[in-house]
């Protein structure tokens, strides 16, 4: 069991938890060997006694241990140690892909470009290894606070052979490949899917496929084609789209067939991404959009059940599976009466086919007829029935004029007016689409909001069900989130003094306390090294920051020079003239210096401290409380003799640096 504060491995303190997974959690730690900061990764006590668990835990070990690269979060160490087994890794700070697309609702062509290249990176050095990760998604890819984009969490990575690998594990369904989806064999180019997916979601803030079951949407990998990225943000290059296309396609002999080709085209398209270059595998059967079989269905409904077991969510996920084949057996019915009707209306009738024609040459004659006589009568050839008739006719014919051209202005220009649709509450991104597939304009303004989710639509302006023209504009009011009162902590590290304090302050934050210190980077000497807030924390406005300016490499040292008062200050039952104790030691408990007084103020004098720039005087002394007399109730007297009891009085002092 882990507890906080506990030490494995000799060398690991855990200090907090700060995350959870499937099987195993994550703490921060501190390396007391090498004096740095590390993420243990602990597999869950109620796995541990489980040989396939363990055996998995073990693999991701041994198949993260041999990966190096500035885009992996890199491992350090593994071990067991009484059932304990862990994995001692990279720490870093920062957030996940994840939700640094919640946050930002989507991300510029650029940014998501960028980030993708070094995503890419990162798996084409894990695929030169052998090593396929099979888990790519948001959720696993970490933003540090310098921008250093890494790839994490190898949990069901295993190291490919040259035999076939069949993979039990579906992985996040709304990255999954199709192989994956249908549990079939899978290599590099899952990864790439993956990847391609998680590129969409950059770029638009919402992944192509959804549905209410698990099923559903892996069945949507399989035999639907991805919506293009340009449906929801058009401004997307086409450059681009045709990248998300290539790593997204059903079948993986028409994508990228390695990380490398995909990231010299991602390369490419930071530089010319209106450019048409991205070259697709021409069509072919396998590559087609396939209708999904009853054995598909019944292995995507295996893996799920698979997946289920080890989540612990089998209740829900086996009903998703029943709902499932409920709603397709309904689907298979109606698509077989639709059949039956084709075929009906397929069989050739060789006397229809002659009476159609026969029938069609007659009402041309008929059309031929009325054509010339209206044209004679135009020319005068044919008389008019008089005035009131001529009459009635111009009336008529100016009524079907009129009719006319209202059908033309409504039906032929796209001015009917329809029903707004109720978007309220939906992403904006998916908003903005439905509104402009039926025909309408979308301004977007942005609004704080309490409820609704930051990317969301607050309100609609005109509201649902009001009745309106094609190509009128209707103003979608998006949620910022929360009004923010805090503000984000700038980096300062490596600034001057002077230069941090002007940054907290404009930052609408205060300087602190500010202390000289050593550091082993000999490039920060006079500069600021440390800052007592993490980057990018949000914190209140007017928050002190205490801020530390390195003096260079060596460690520092300090003294104590003072004159020390009794113990009478804090405790009021203190003897002048009794022996005391007096001990000076650092604020860590490391004692410096001992001595004996009876009288005070004592003058101290000790140099040389080291490592520390906080301490402590204990003092150490008896007291001795008088003995009292009392009277009970048969009149007698009791005599309460005194007693002598050490006491401790701590103090603190601050230390000289010398």
């Amino acid at each position: 069991m882990i507890k906080i504060g506990m030490l494995i491995g000799e060398r690991y303190e855990i200090l907090e938890k700060i995350g959870t997974g499937g099987m195993s959690d994550v703490y921060k730690a501190k390396c007391h060997k090498l004096n740095r900061f590390v993420a243990v990764k602990v597999l869950k006590q109620e796995f541990s006694e489980n040989e396939n668990f363990v055996s998995k835990f073990k693999v991701e070990a041994q198949a993260a241990a041999g990966l190096m690269h500035p885009n992996i979060v890199n491992v350090y160490d593994v071990g067991n140690e009484n059932g304990i087994y862990y994995i001692v890794m990279e720490l870093v700070e920062g957030i996940t892909l994840k939700k640094y697309i919640e946050k930002k609702a989507r991300l510029s062509v650029k940014e998501a470009i960028s980030i993708a290249i070094q995503v890419s990176m990162g798996i084409e050095a894990a695929h030169n290894n052998h090593i396929i990760h099979r888990d790519i998604k948001p959720q696993n890819i970490i933003i540090s606070k310098d921008g250093k984009v890494k790839v994490t969490d190898f949990g069901i990575a295993k190291a490919a052979t040259s035999n076939t690998i069949t993979s039990n594990v579906m992985g996040s369904v709304h990255y999954t490949s199709p192989e994956q989806a249908r549990g079939g064999f899978s290599d590099e180019k899952s990864d790439i899917y993956s990847l391609g997916i998680t590129l969409f979601e950059m770029l638009t803030g919402r992944v192509p496929f959804n549905g209410d079951t698990t099923v559903a949407i892996a069945i949507k990998h399989i035999q639907e084609p991805i919506p293009s990225p340009r449906e929801y943000v058009p401004e997307i290059p086409i450059s681009v789209e045709q990248i998300v296309y290539k790593c997204t396609q059903k079948s993986p002999d028409r994508r990228y067939q390695s990380m490398g080709e995909l990231t010299e085209d991602l390369k490419r398209s930071l530089m010319t991404p209106d450019e048409d270059f991205v070259k697709m595998a021409d069509p072919d059967e396998e590559a087609s959009t396939r209708v999904i079989g009853a054995g598909d269905v019944k292995e995507i409904k295996k893996q799920v059940q698979k997946r289920s077991s080890v989540t612990g969510d089998s209740i829900r996920l086996r009903k998703e599976v029943e709902e499932e084949r409920s709603r397709k057996k309904k689907v298979k019915t109606t698509k077989q009466s639709e059949l039956e009707e084709e075929d009906e209306d397929e069989e050739y009738d060789p006397r229809m086919e002659k009476i159609i024609t026969i029938l069609a040459v007659i009402a041309a004659i008929i059309i031929g007829v009325i054509v010339i006589f209206l044209v004679g009568r135009a020319m005068g050839v044919f008389p008019s029935g008089g005035s009131e008739q001529q009459t009635e006719v111009n009336t008529e014919q100016s009524s079907q004029e009129n009719q006319t051209e209202n059908e033309a202005g409504g039906f032929l220009s796209g001015q009917e007016t329809v029903g707004l649709p109720n978007v309220e509450g939906w992403p904006f991104a998916e908003a903005s689409a439905k509104l402009k597939q039926s025909g309408y304009e979308v301004a977007k303004e942005e609004v704080f909001s309490d409820t609704i989710e930051s990317g969301n639509v607050v309100s609609q302006s005109p509201q649902a069900g009001t009745q309106l023209k094609s190509g009128e504009k209707v103003t979608l009011r998006v949620s910022l989130g929360k009004e923010q009162t805090q503000v984000r902590v700038p980096n300062v590290i490596g600034l001057s003094e002077m230069d941090a304090v002007v940054t907290l302050t404009e930052a609408g934050l205060k300087p602190g306390e500010i202390t000289q210190t050593t550091n082993d980077d000999p490039t920060l000497v006079d500069m600021i090294c440390y800052q007592s807030y993490s980057v990018g924390a949000y914190v209140e406005a007017g928050t002190a920051i205490d801020l530390k300016v390195s003096v260079g490499v060596g460690e520092s040292t300090y003294s104590f020079v003072g004159s020390i008062a009794g113990p009478g200050e804090e405790d009021a039952d203190y003897v002048s003239g009794t022996e005391t104790i007096v001990i000076l030691s650092t604020s860590a408990g490391v004692e410096i210096h001992r001595t004996t007084a009876t009288a005070f103020p004592l003058n101290l004098n000790v140099t040389g401290i080291k490592g520390a720039e906080d301490g402590i005087i204990t003092f150490v002394y008896t007291v001795t409380l008088p003995g009292t007399t009392t009277t009970n109730e048969a009149g007698e007297i009791i005599t309460i003799p005194g007693v002598t009891e050490e006491r401790r009085v701590n103090r603190a002092v601050r230390f000289a640096k010398e």
